[in-house]
Order: structure tokens, then C-alpha cells, then sequence
């Protein structure tokens, strides 16, 4: 049975504050946003008007009051299972069991169970939410298709990571973390190499650029600008959704940048350069790489406090388990610094933030004005639906990229400056 004791306060302080800290957050974004409904952002007339911006914010009403509930029913499933103690009666019916398949067993079946009460959420933002504001593309079968791939491809190679990870702690019980970061640290590496060409395939169709004038163009912008990729390519987007969007992936000879072919159709010729000029930026200036030292140096401090915390018996008896399995370890310290974790992630989306509006300042100097972008930007931002008015407080924990109002604004005034 789990124990009533110092730890487990500590530990549904930590659980209970993150979960309602977020969920407050959430109900303060969309209480933000509706306050400024009908005013329309300075310059944004003609992309956006009244109708729009009342039709964004019962776009944002819609996700925020789905990913609330959603939210709510996944902490409180996850928190019986820490709970009631099933935990310890899996350890008890994998007690045959060696390491490896113990260990699996038991992170796989909470996973299941996790999953299963999440995928009617997926089902109501896709096929009600998504639906009902005409962006859903997808059908039954192709979004039954995509968890099955996706749950194929995440199951192997969390099967494979995670039973090289416990062989390591059975091979060098002193130094696993090490070993542990460095296996870790490789395999995001070769799957940054490899993602592009191996499992974004297995999703959509990718093929170049099918617009002979604008293929023209953008070869021309890029051997201008002495910029080197390996491919730009058009991705099928819209057999799942009509939202628009761009991105950098790969490294080294598998480096792309990959418009949505909802982007193309919606954006002209002058928009879509911007575009790729600003996914260039991240190129230019290696944000991918640094972004992976990044991950690395967290990794790194994880693993090692990790292997800290598990040596700990309380953590153990705490949470009614007799024996101290070392994956039951894993499982707890990797709940807590999921929890705590949420606190140090205004961090990460603070240099992500950065990132963007380098790419952004990129863009416009790169193409003499940054008018181009900033258009593209407004033309996103109306196709989308986007929030034009986020709360400060959820842009520093949510946001990877400055609101958009925020990055047209500095746009222009660096389009100011050129003139």
C-alpha cells in the first residue's frame, strides 16, 4: 500500500501545483484573448477583420475548454495509477520475469492504459474541433492508419532504447547514467539524421517543388545568398488538414526545408520566399545543433540525478513497493521531472523564442525588406486562426515562437530601417 508520509506530500504538492498551475494558465490565455476580441492588431487589416478575429477566439474557446478536460481526465487516470496500487501488482505478476521484459512490461501497460484513455480526446479535436472550423481533412481510416504507425514506430524504439538502458545499469551499475546519456544523446542524433528520409515518409508524401516559376525563383534567391540545402520540398499537408506551415529538418546531407502544399496554395510567390528565407536563417545559424547541445546538457544533468534518486529506498516504499526493481525507479523519476521539469520550461521556449526572430532578422536582411515576411506571417496567422492576443505569462511557458503580433511588429520596423 502507499504510504502517507513526508515524501508523498512533497511529491502530490509537486503533481497537484504543476497540473493546476497549467490549467489556471490555460483558462487565463483564453480569458486574455477573449477581453481583446474586436480589436484587430495594428496593420493586420486586410488579413484579419472583426468576423475573423471573433471566429479565432472561439477557435481558441474550443481547443482550450477540449485540452482542458483532456488534461483533467489524463493527470487524474495517471495519478490512480500511482496510487492504487496497481504499480506494485504488476511488479507481483512480472516476478518470472527478467530485467528486460519486467521492465518493459511495466512502463508499456500504464503507457496502454494512458493512451487508451487519451485517444477519444485526439478523436474530438480532430474529427468535432477541427471539423467544426473546416481545417480537418483527415479521414477515420487514415487517422486510425496514423496511430498505428505512430504507436509501431514509438513502441520499437522505446523497446530498443530502454532495454539497452537497463542492460547498461546491469552491466555498470556506477556509471549507467553516463552511459545512458551517451546512448540517448546518440540516438536523437541519428534520428535527426535519419528522420526525414526514414520515418516522414511513412506519414506523407514529399516530392519538390511542383511550381516551375517558383522552383525557379527560390534557386535563384538561395544561390544568391550562397545558401546550401540539400532539397526543398512540398509535403501532401492538406490530405490531413488545411492548416499551413514550414520547417527546417535534418543535418548534413539530409537537411530539407518542407513547405505545406496548404502553404503554397495560399501564398503568393513574394510570401513563400520569406518563408524559406526565414527556415534558411535556421540553417544559417545553426539553431538544429544547438538546440541538440541543448537537449544534451539537460540529458545529461537528468540522468545523473536520476541515478541519484533511485538509489533512494523511501522513493520505493513510498509508493507500496517491497523490492526496489530499478525500472520502478526509471518510471517514478521520470513522472517527478516530467512534473518539475514543467517549472524550467520557460527556459527552453525563452532560446527558442530567440531562435525565431533570428530567423525572422535573417529573413529580412536577407531579402532587403522584412515586408515580405511579415505579410506571409499575417497570411498564416488568418489561415490559421492563430491567437493574436496570448496572455505574457502562457507565451513564457507554451510559446516556442514570439506571438505573431510581436514578430510583425519587429518585421516592419527592421523593413523601416532598410528603407
Amino acid at each position: 500500500m502507499v504510504q502517507l508520509n513526508w515524501f508523498l506530500l512533497c511529491f502530490l504538492v509537486v503533481y497537484l501545483a504543476q497540473t493546476g498551475f497549467n490549467l489556471w494558465l490555460e483558462r487565463l490565455n483564453l480569458a486574455y484573448s477573449k477581453a481583446r476580441t474586436g480589436r484587430v492588431p495594428a496593420g493586420f487589416e486586410g488579413f484579419i477583420d472583426d468576423s475573423k478575429l471573433a471566429q479565432t477566439t472561439r477557435y481558441e474557446q474550443a481547443k482550450t475548454s477540449a485540452g482542458i478536460t483532456e488534461q483533467i481526465v489524463s493527470e487524474a487516470v495517471l495519478l490512480a495509477i500511482l496510487l492504487s496500487g496497481f504499480l506494485p501488482l504488476l511488479v507481483r505478476w512480472s516476478r518470472g520475469l527478467s530485467l528486460v521484459p519486467a521492465g518493459l512490461l511495466f512502463f508499456f501497460i500504464p503507457g496502454l492504459i494512458q493512451f487508451l484513455a487519451d485517444l477519444p480526446f485526439d478523436y474530438y479535436n480532430t474529427f468535432v474541433v477541427e471539423e467544426k472550423f473546416g481545417f480537418n481533412k483527415s479521414t477515420l481510416k487514415l487517422w486510425i492508419l496514423d496511430h498505428i504507425k505512430g504507436g509501431v514506430i514509438g513502441i520499437v524504439l522505446f523497446a530498443a532504447i530502454f532495454s539497452l538502458l537497463l542492460l547498461f545499469i546491469r552491466w555498470s551499475p556506477l556509471h549507467w547514467w553516463l552511459w545512458g546519456f551517451l546512448l540517448l544523446t546518440t540516438v536523437q542524433l541519428v534520428m535527426a539524421i535519419l528522420y526525414p528520409v526514414l520515418l516522414a515518409p511513412l506519414f506523407n508524401k514529399f516530392e519538390p517543388v511542383r511550381d516551375e516559376e517558383l522552383a525557379a525563383k527560390i534557386l535563384a534567391e538561395m544561390e544568391k545568398n550562397s545558401i546550401r540545402v540539400g532539397k526543398i520540398l512540398q509535403m501532401n499537408a492538406a490530405l490531413r488538414s488545411r492548416h499551413t506551415n514550414a520547417y527546417f529538418t535534418g543535418i548534413g546531407k539530409t537537411k530539407r526545408i518542407v513547405l505545406f502544399d496548404t502553404l503554397l496554395e495560399s501564398h503568393t510567390h513574394e510570401e513563400i520566399l520569406a518563408v524559406l528565407a526565414h527556415e534558411a536563417g535556421h540553417l544559417k545559424k545553426k539553431h538544429v545543433p544547438k538546440q541538440l547541445l541543448l537537449f544534451a546538457g539537460f540529458s545529461l544533468a537528468s540522468f545523473y540525478a536520476t541515478w541519484l534518486f533511485i538509489k533512494w529506498p523511501l522513493l520505493f516504499s513510498t509508493f507500496g513497493f517491497n523490492t526496489a526493481p530499478v525500472y520502478v525507479g526509471l518510471y517514478l523519476a521520470w513522472l517527478l521531472w516530467g512534473k518539475a521539469g514543467f517549472f524550467l520550461q520557460p527556459l527552453y521556449m525563452a532560446i527558442s523564442r530567440r531562435y525565431e526572430r533570428q530567423a525572422d532578422l535573417f529573413a529580412a536582411q536577407m531579402l532587403g525588406s522584412g515586408e515580405a515576411m511579415a505579410k506571409a506571417l499575417k497570411r498564416v496567422a488568418a489561415d490559421n486562426l492563430s491567437n493574436l492576443n496570448p496572455h505574457p505569462l502562457y507565451v513564457r511557458f507554451h510559446y516556442s515562437h514570439p506571438p505573431v503580433v510581436q514578430r510583425v511588429a519587429a518585421l516592419e520596423k527592421q523593413g523601416a530601417k532598410s528603407v
